[in-house]
């Protein structure tokens, strides 16, 4: 395995290999390298144009030491730290996270792989998740009541798990009970009239919703296995935050698009008529993930016209239309999983977050691997786990002390964690 190179080259790498970078956008590459002061939306990059909801976690101010602090000084503090703690913490990385963070993860994966690994180092005191606010409150949920779960950076949110929040998504279900009201009283089948499924990719009180309404939580692998398990128990689905992974999944499965309303929560019903809904099999949550809506059907052709005989996987939050130009279309560990596993010179094109991208490009260099999307859009939020954060939080818990603790209220663990129980009981 050769080393990897720098961020900054395998990004030009990128750029250059598909000679298409936009003379206008809205994405912003140029991400502050102290993120230091949390902007009025997400920050640059791909989720820039997204307002962060009013009440979300905000960053205090930590140490000027901190952000004085060269790279080089926060490296040895990291290192320092972790040493001294050495079983007493355990530090989990994000696939998205910046190789810089990534470097001093006991374990990287993505959520959900994340938050198991964390149950198999039982000696650890503490947990540090460096990825973002939901996946911090998973880790919480299944982990024991004796274990601090720490994001080291507060403001560190995903705007796809934001759209969707509880008294919406409370809303939606009340109009559909009410709508489904005689399909319960009259059921024959025993099923229900509809079963709640929420992606990973949303909030502690979400997944305790899904679990007291005989719903369960999916993953980007095993998407199609939950709707299945919902299918044998309700009549359809009601899928939330991301429309295009339920889409893309259920259309997989054989769902015809006319059978897949979109809810938009501002609206009556959803903006759809009480015949669609109830004719209606999966009933899809207007949400989105910013990063991978950026990706086109034209990349994918620009791609396969520079570089013939490409191989094209995307994940399965991109846009339908990109999702069917695509070869394949998986989660990260898919994605990654397919890199590792092709034995012979490949030329890969890839539509998921640049961090993970690079990081492959770099550690699988008999390949060619490069972003489908030429304006290199990261994950903003991801960003803000910056060094300084993680240092200050190893350097706290050397201290005795544990801050940016991440505590799911006790009346959403029991529910919430029945709707993760259930997840890894459908397996594919």
């Amino acid at each position: 395995m050769s080393t990897p190179t720098t961020q900054a080259e395998s990004v030009a790498q990128s750029i250059t290999r598909l000679n298409l970078l936009a003379s206008e956008s809205t994405c912003s590459t140029d991400l502050a390298a102290s993120p230091w002061d949390t902007p009025a939306g997400y920050g640059p990059g791909a989720s820039q144009d997204d307002a962060i909801p009013a009440g979300y976690p905000s960053q205090g101010s930590i140490p000027q030491q901190y952000l004085d602090a060269s790279d080089q000084e926060l490296d040895e503090r990291i290192a320092a730290a972790k040493e001294t703690l050495g079983e007493r913490v355990v530090i989990l990385g994000h696939h998205y996270q910046r190789d810089e963070i990534v470097k001093y993860a006991d374990y990287i994966g993505d959520s959900f792989q994340l938050a198991n690994a964390a149950l198999t180092r039982t000696q650890a005191e503490s947990i540090v998740f460096c990825g973002v606010h939901f996946m911090a409150e998973t880790a919480d949920i299944l982990s024991r009541d004796d274990q601090a779960v720490i994001l080291p950076n507060l403001a560190a949110g995903c705007s796809m798990a934001d759209m969707a929040d509880g008294p919406s998504v409370q809303a939606c279900w009340d109009e559909l009970m009410a709508l489904y009201a005689d399909e319960d009283a009259d059921a024959a089948d025993g099923k229900a009239a509809v079963i709640p499924v929420t992606y990973m990719n949303s909030s502690a009180e979400l997944k305790a919703f899904v679990g007291r309404n005989g719903g369960l939580v999916c993953t980007s692998s095993n998407a199609a296995t939950v709707l299945q398990w919902a299918f044998e128990r309700g009549r359809r689905v009601l899928f939330f935050p991301d429309q295009h992974l339920g889409r893309n999944t259920a259309k997989a499965m054989g769902v015809p698009l006319e059978q897949m309303p979109l809810w938009s929560p501002r609206k009556a019903l959803g903006g759809n008529t009480e015949a669609q809904l109830r004719e209606a099999k999966v009933i899809l949550w207007h949400g989105f993930c910013s990063v991978h809506k950026r990706f086109t059907p034209a990349q994918i052709a620009k791609a396969r016209e520079t570089f013939p005989g490409v191989r094209v996987i995307v994940h399965p939050e991109c846009p339908m239309e990109v999702v069917d130009a695509a070869d394949e279309a998986g989660s990260t560990e898919y994605i990654r999983a397919a890199i590792d596993e092709a034995t012979e010179p490949t030329t890969f094109a890839i539509g998921t977050e640049i961090n993970m991208v690079n990081r492959l490009a770099a550690q699988y260099r008999q390949h060619t691997i490069f972003c489908l999307d030429p304006v290199i859009c990261p994950c903003s939020t991801m960003y803000r786990i910056h060094p300084g954060y993680l240092a200050w939080v190893l350097e706290e818990l050397v201290a005795g002390r544990v801050v940016n603790r991440i505590t799911v209220p006790a009346d959403q663990q029991g529910d919430a964690k029945t709707a993760l129980q259930r997840m890894l009981a459908a397996r594919p």
